[in-house]
């Protein structure tokens, strides 16, 4: 008797589960104003046999100076973890990280970059294809802010013009008064218009617009990646998310590992 095995899926956490368009944190610095998904992609969503759906995946890169709170950031939205005495990134890692938005499976997969300048050559290479550019500063140190710009130049230099969405993200809210917050807040703002990014402040240790500010990248991100497929198929979509997957050999990933190590002052 021939037995087939089928992978069960198992549901996602109820928290990852995005039916409205999350809210943006300040109306000075918005992508998108809007409580409800795009029609078409709402109608597209509502026609699909969800069982029989393929898992679209969006590339997320996060950029930023050496210890701005990157790691702590990915940590606590993908473990709800925070660990004050982390180690800096050597190179990439990156999660993956499961949603259900529209009724529809979708990923994240975020790729945490290291600040160090040894690095870059071997962070650049990972930059491509990214669908979502998040560059993160300290809200305590003015100075990162400063410097948001030229990683953000670096992520989009390995990207067509106009393919990525931008997040300016200031973290370590917990660390600073309010008045101080708003204070640096009125220069991110500044920053992200020039940037053409939209902005939030969060906190890794406390948790505070974590949640939030990743559930507005994936919505943001999944529409307009469901928007394109349509597009393609002028509006007739057999299977939502069948293209553009984000496929991750081992081998790949292994001979990356390898670069690391050979390449840590290549820069």
């Amino acid at each position: 008797m021939k037995t087939t095995l089928l992978h069960v899926v198992p549901p996602v956490s109820r928290d990852r589960i995005i039916s409205h368009f999350p809210k943006w944190y300040t109306p000075e610095a918005c992508l998108q104003f809007k409580d409800h998904f795009h029609a078409q992609v709402r109608s597209a969503c509502q026609r699909q046999n969800i069982g029989a759906v393929g898992l679209k995946i969006s590339k997320v890169v996060v950029v930023g100076d050496l210890y701005v709170g990157k790691t702590s950031l990915i940590n606590r939205f993908c473990k709800d973890v925070f660990d004050r005495d982390y180690k800096a990134t050597i190179g990439v890692d990156f999660e993956i990280e499961r949603f259900e938005i529209a009724g529809v499976p979708y990923s994240l997969q975020i790729w945490d970059t290291a600040g160090q300048e040894k690095f870059k050559c071997i962070a650049s290479a990972y930059y491509r294809g990214a669908e979502i550019v998040i560059t993160v500063f300290d809200l305590a140190d003015i100075q990162t802010l400063d410097h948001t710009k030229q990683w953000l130049e670096d992520a989009l230099r390995e990207n067509e013009p106009g393919s990525s969405f931008i997040f300016l993200v200031g973290t370590k809210k917990d660390l600073v008064s309010t008045a101080a917050c708003e204070r640096t807040e009125l220069d991110a703002i500044r920053f992200a218009n020039e940037m053409q990014a939209e902005y939030w402040s969060v906190s890794a240790k406390t948790g505070e617009n974590v949640k939030e500010f990743f559930s507005r990248v994936a919505a943001l991100a999944f529409e307009k990646s469901m928007l394109m497929e349509l597009e393609k198929s002028n509006g007739r979509m057999t299977q939502i998310g069948a293209g553009n997957l984000i496929n991750i050999e081992r081998s790949s990933l292994e001979a990356s590992e390898t670069n690391q190590q050979d390449n840590l002052s290549c820069c």
